[in-house]
């Protein structure tokens, strides 16, 4: 009889940050320049390997992606964050919460499986340099490119199936910044054994499988830049995989310490944080790392300008 009593949810409120009403200005100002510094970072990215043709490489084509990404990522999470410190409005619908979530869900997926492909592309490129051109076709790298941005998807459709089939009754006090699964789960009057056990099985398994490829990609890498004879040989090939190594880190790292902890480890506080990270400083950080550490980005950059002063 009670459950029949209970009203089922149509929005939800958005409790992120009503705890520090006093910093909702200056929390403004900082969500904004970042919004801003990732847009026009990820933006110049994919312009400069357009415009450049020394980039037209199959690395560039898989960085070009993941700046695209990038830039859609912080696009889904960030204008509600700026929307909500600048109103006060914390109100999200629920049809807009569920869209959040999914298109959340794609942007993490296609990026797991992305560097796990740009972690194969590095491979090939060390081991086989003289046939990298012919492995790594322009077919090929598309073929690679859209089956990531399949499969996070199918994952996306799976994951968000899962979490809004669930009721949601009478509590809709999100307490976090965006509609992430953990609080979600938190409000469902459902039981979400089963569910969970479903969305965390295959949230880990694509982890843990993308981590798996660039791990072995890397251990093939290193015995390849082993049997280089020079030292100066064996750091310049390594150095193409440093920027990618560091973007690896960053957003696994992130990834694995939000997802994969026990539960009793975890803490609502550090999660806000911790996704903070993951969702609007991580994709600022990118473009940063891929050209202030990649030697072909900045001279390409500095042919561009070079050109625009001409004119």
């Amino acid at each position: 009889m009670a459950k029949n009593n209970l009203t089922t949810v149509t929005n939800f409120i958005l409790m992120g940050f009503t705890d520090y009403p006093r910093l909702e200005i200056l929390l403004f100002l900082v969500f904004l320049n970042f919004y801003l510094v990732t847009l026009l970072g990820n933006i110049g990215m994919i312009i400069l390997i357009q415009i450049d043709v020394q980039l037209h490489t199959p690395m560039y084509f898989f960085l070009s992606h993941l700046s695209f990404l990038d830039a859609c990522y912080t696009s889904v999470i960030t204008p509600q964050i700026l929307v909500t410190l600048a109103t006060g409005k914390t109100v999200i619908s629920y049809g807009q919460c569920a869209a959040q979530f999914f298109f959340f869900t794609v942007c993490a997926g296609t990026e797991c499986f992305l560097l796990a492909v740009m972690a194969y592309d590095r491979y090939v490129a060390i081991s086989n340099p003289l046939l990298y051109p012919v492995v790594m076709t322009p077919r090929i790298c598309w073929r690679l490119a859209v089956g990531a941005h399949v499969c996070a998807m199918l994952g996306a459709i799976l994951r968000t199936t899962c979490t809004f089939t669930l009721s949601f009754c009478d509590n809709n006090q999100i307490n976090f910044f965006f509609c992430d699964l953990p609080p979600l789960l938190k409000l469902a009057c459902d039981d979400t054994t089963n569910t969970e056990i479903v969305i965390v099985f295959f949230g880990n398994f694509v982890i843990l499988a993308n981590a798996l490829v660039i791990l072995i990609s890397y251990l093939l890498i290193i015995k390849a830049i082993l049997r280089v004879k020079s030292s100066g040989g064996r750091a310049k090939s390594f150095s193409t995989c440093a920027s990618h190594l560091t973007a690896v880190a960053l957003f696994f790292g992130t990834l694995i310490f939000m997802y994969l902890r026990s539960g009793s480890s975890k803490s609502l506080e550090e999660d806000k944080v911790v996704s903070v990270f993951y969702t609007v400083v991580i994709p600022m950080l990118n473009p940063l790392i891929y050209s202030l550490r990649n030697k072909d980005v900045k001279e390409a950059f500095k042919r561009v300008t070079g050109r625009l002063q001409v004119f």
